[in-house]
């Protein structure tokens, strides 16, 4: 289903990691899928990456990855928009998944120059209808011979919806309901739903679903977390009165003291309004556009007053503590907490998915977490379409909602890596598949969208509905080899304990995987936290020392009681998780956001150089039990999970695997205009921000 819309030939396309110029001609193009750059020089294998997406290659970037696109003209940048009069010399395009291009077209045709230039401006950033997306071309044409499933549950029929129920045996008190089949309630809430055993049909009816507490997930002491659309706030007061004695009935339906109690927790005033959120993540992802080693080493000497000032990482603490205020509830109070938003798909989906990856290990686990992301983001009607502004329609609407979720989760998966079954690599190309037009998971707004715009006319003239992937099917993108790296060799499995022993196996596996956690505490010194900053933050953030600042919002005393006896004991990888959130525990995501940058690289370093040794290590003892299996005349079929092979590890940095080893570039000699700024100071120590000579560190 892919069309070619314009080219231009004779296209120098600049090497990012210096300024020295150096680059590659080739011809760039641009269809109504992607834009990408063919280089005139074939890549040898030895260039091949072993972590190759089959879709979106390294010069490949799809319409909906791109974020700004720049002209440059008389060596000064201007954003590109609409009808442009005159043609700029060089293109810069900024990618939402931060990768930076610079192009230079001096030696292109003028015509061509006009078309490539116009063409890419025109089909990534104007306004488009939904079936113009590349996703209908795609199903239309494409042969649908692949299972995508993969034990996801899709939450598509009543059946998943009360298998969910039984298996968190939330069934005693919880019914899923078919009210709203043919979209009759409502077009913004899924077919099927979860709602206390007590609410009638006709109270979901009155109101199109709003004020009707939605089950998300069960206790396993029974309270519950349930989720409410709220009323509109501006309301006539005998339409408030009325409003306001329906949520009283329903309340009562739920809270039912001493035996069930309810907590109500409005997300609107407790957490940063999405306009925040955005604006955050906005500042925030301007730190790793880079353009070049200069722009890096110029603002190395603020980095830390930088990065504080987007304030991206106190939304993610704040968020953090919000879920973990709710799973103490839950846990330790017993209580049933109702979520409230305006629509209940924004925030709600953030902290529900929060706490159940928190308190159910099965959330954990790969298919865990992709039921999860189906259940409460796809079928829960998290608006992907308006929220990533695919079409272009309004940038008010637009806010990364779900890469806050994807932000948070790292933090946990950094700090209990053995208690996921996935890796950050699995977390960083999900966030890379929010822009890619083959799937249909991150590309609608509701399940109502999704349905009818599914029947449609194929390019083959065969009418039928489209027929959709989903992003769950990894082997559409990657092959086995690179699929191993979403994969944790070191997650510690839940055992199947002997029923004559299962207390003292429980016990004993507890024992055997746990280490102690202490508090984390604030720093009495300013600046550098020799003991508290992490070595990765230390190493891998361009070698940058600095001082992170604990807020002043503390918790309550209950709840931090709760917080500190929870990190006093040793950690049960398949129980309850609560990550640890004071001062500089909220660390930047590296992977993501720090993979294109050649300066930051640590030359045989970060967590690739753990991963390739486990890898290596997982190969061998494989190996050893094949052998094993041999002279015992015990044949061993096809299970062993193929593992790639990473003995040349010289060649990798922290940059793998999106990217291979890179020529380090060199920091700038002392006198240069940033650096001027500090010859004044008699004491560095002083400062806020403070360099510290760690290359034996990174030995």
């Amino acid at each position: 289903g892919e069309l070619l819309l314009c080219e231009a030939s004779t296209v120098y396309k600049y090497m990012q990691e210096d300024g020295s110029l150096r680059g590659t001609y080739g011809k760039l193009v641009c269809t109504n899928f992607k834009i990408s750059f063919l280089d005139d020089d074939s890549a040898s294998d030895d260039n091949e990456p072993q972590f190759k997406n089959k879709i979106v290659g390294e010069n490949d970037i799809t319409l909906q990855c791109v974020d700004q696109i720049y002209g440059v003209y008389d060596e000064k940048k201007k954003l590109l928009t609409g009808q442009l009069r005159k043609y700029p010399e060089k293109l810069i395009i900024y990618c939402k998944d931060l990768r930076v291009f610079n192009f230079c077209l001096r030696y292109t045709k003028e015509e061509e120059v006009k078309r490539i230039v116009s063409g890419i401006v025109h089909h990534s950033q104007t306004p488009k209808l939904l079936k113009r997306l590349f996703l209908f071309s795609y199903a239309s044409a494409a042969p649908n011979n692949t299972d995508g499933r993969n034990q996801t549950v899709m939450f598509e029929t009543l059946e998943d919806w009360r298998d969910e129920l039984e298996r968190t045996k939330g069934n005693v008190k919880y019914k899923a309901v078919t009210t709203n089949e043919g979209y009759r309630v409502s077009e913004k809430l899924p077919l099927y739903f979860v709602v206390p055993i007590c609410v009638s049909e006709e109270s979901i009816l009155k109101y199109e679903g709003r004020g009707i507490p939605i089950w998300c997930w069960s206790c396993h002491n029974g309270a519950a977390l349930l989720k409410m659309s709220a009323f509109p706030k501006e309301q006539d007061d005998s339409t408030s009165q009325m409003q306001k004695a329906f949520l009283d009935g329903i309340s009562k339906t739920i809270s039912k003291p001493p035996y069930e109690l309810l907590k109500m927790d409005d997300l609107s005033s407790s957490l940063p309004s999405l306009q925040d959120i955005q604006t955050a993540y906005t500042r925030f992802k301007q730190l790793f556009l880079i353009d070049n080693s200069t722009d890096f080493w110029a603002t190395d000497v603020k980095w830390f007053s930088l990065l504080e000032s987007t304030n991206w990482l106190e939304i993610i603490r704040r968020v953090l503590k919000k879920a973990i205020e709710v799973v103490e509830c839950l846990e330790i109070q017993h209580t049933n907490v109702l979520l409230i938003e305006e629509s209940a798909t924004d925030l709600c989906c953030v902290i529900s998915s929060l706490v159940q990856v928190m308190m159910d290990s099965y959330s954990r686990t790969k298919s865990g977490f992709q039921s999860l992301i189906q259940k409460e983001w796809v079928i829960g009607g998290h608006g992907f379409l308006d929220r990533c502004n695919h079409l272009h329609k309004s940038e008010k609407e637009e806010a990364p909602v779900f890469l806050l979720l994807l932000n948070c989760v790292w933090q946990l998966v950094q700090q209990y890596p053995s208690a996921f079954e996935f890796t950050e690599t699995y977390l960083t190309v999900l966030s890379d598949s929010l822009y890619v037009p083959i799937f249909s998971t991150f590309f609608f707004n509701s399940q109502h969208q999704r349905d009818t715009n599914k029947s449609g006319e194929s390019l083959k003239t065969q009418s039928g509905p489209f027929r959709f992937l989903t992003v769950w099917d990894w082997s559409v993108q990657f092959d086995p080899k690179a699929l191993a790296f979403l994969n944790n060799p070191l997650y510690a499995e839940k055992p199947k304990p002997d029923k004559s022993q299962r207390k003292t196996a429980r016990f004993k596996h507890q024992r055997q995987l746990s280490l102690p956690l202490t508090q984390a505490k604030p720093s009495t010194k300013r600046g550098f936290f020799r003991e508290e900053t992490d070595h990765l933050i230390k190493n891998i953030l361009g070698k940058r020392i600095g001082k992170f600042i604990n807020s002043s919002d503390e918790p309550p005393n209950s709840l931090r009681e709760f917080y500190d006896s929870w990190h006093s004991k040793p950690v049960d990888y398949h129980g309850l998780l609560l990550p640890r959130i004071d001062g500089p525990e909220i660390k930047v995501w590296a992977q993501r956001y720090l993979r294109w940058i050649s300066e930051a690289q640590l030359h045989g370093g970060g967590t690739i150089a753990t991963a390739a040794k486990i890898l290596d290590l997982m190969e061998e003892v494989q190996s050893l039990q094949v052998k094993m299996d041999e002279e015992h005349s015990q044949a061993v079929s096809g299970d062993l999970h193929s593992v790639p092979m990473l003995r040349n590890s010289a060649r990798l940095s922290s940059l793998f695997p999106f990217a291979l080893l890179q020529r380090q570039s060199v920091k700038p000699a002392l006198p240069t205009s940033t650096w001027k700024d500090l010859e004044d100071e008699d004491d560095l120590v002083k400062r806020d921000d403070e360099f510290v000579d760690i290359s034996g560190d990174m030995l």
